[in-house]
């Protein structure tokens, strides 16, 4: 299945231009120091001017509380911020996938997965898929990689809550590639002491992680056979590209 092949080098590479040192003079350009303020009104500035609320129930996964001050926080309006968030995207690919030379061939396939994907109920999605893309390859690929991640995130979140998971709880088992789940719900703003995590709690994740891969398999379907495993092969040799040392 081309969603589970691929599923690694999406989260991975989209999650990269996250941490970037792109994204941190994007969030230092913006006067407030740290991660969440140029991260929440950058990522979260394709709602619009939206009160705090908003970005809290998009994004889903983050503390109401660290949402609303960092959403706030920043002096840009949501337009601004998103394009600048973008440009750190795009700068992003120029750097770490200038040497791929199948980049323009994978945001080509790219391309028309993200635009055949239905966007019900997953408003970031739908965000960053109407932000412009530019033609050269590397930068397409990094914000193709960034739309398909939201795409993926936003189906995730659905898939816990219907699973009966709160997004803490959700995070404390997952965790991310580079922490733990307690570490990583620290990062996006919760605090201790955690609730313990059961067994079952465990099964009910696993059951919403086999659901988003159901759900999102569909939107590969406008490739052919052939296509899919040509993406998939393209993503790996991307994500080695800009992540592998």
């Amino acid at each position: 299945m081309t969603a589970t092949a691929v599923k690694q080098q999406v989260l991975e590479l989209g999650g990269a231009f996250m941490i970037s040192r792109e994204a941190r003079q994007f969030g230092d350009a913006t006067g407030v120091p740290g991660f969440h303020g140029g991260y929440t009104r950058g990522r979260g500035g394709v709602l619009g001017e939206v009160d705090a609320d908003v970005v809290t129930a998009a994004f889903g996964f983050f503390e109401p509380g660290c949402v609303r001050t960092a959403w706030e926080s920043v002096p840009l309006s949501a337009a601004e911020a998103a394009a600048g968030y973008l440009e750190a995207c795009h700068a992003f690919g120029r750097r770490k996938l200038t040497g791929f030379a199948d980049a323009d061939r994978l945001a080509a396939l790219l391309r028309r997965v993200v635009a055949a994907a239905p966007a019900a109920g997953l408003p970031l999605f739908a965000g960053w898929r109407a932000m412009p893309v530019p033609a050269d390859g590397p930068a397409a690929v990094a914000q193709l990689t960034h739309v398909l991640r939201e795409l993926r995130g936003g189906l995730h979140l659905l898939a816990v809550l219907a699973n009966g998971l709160t997004p803490l709880q959700a995070i404390l088992i997952a965790g991310s590639p580079m922490s733990d789940g307690p570490t990583h719900a620290a990062l996006l703003g919760w605090t201790g002491p955690f609730e313990e995590i059961t067994d079952e709690h465990r099964a009910r994740w696993a059951a919403a992680e086999a659901a988003t891969n159901d759900l999102i398999a569909p939107c590969f379907a406008v490739l052919d056979a052939a296509e899919q495993s040509e993406l998939s092969t393209l993503m790996q040799a991307a994500h080695r590209t800009a992540l592998v040392r």
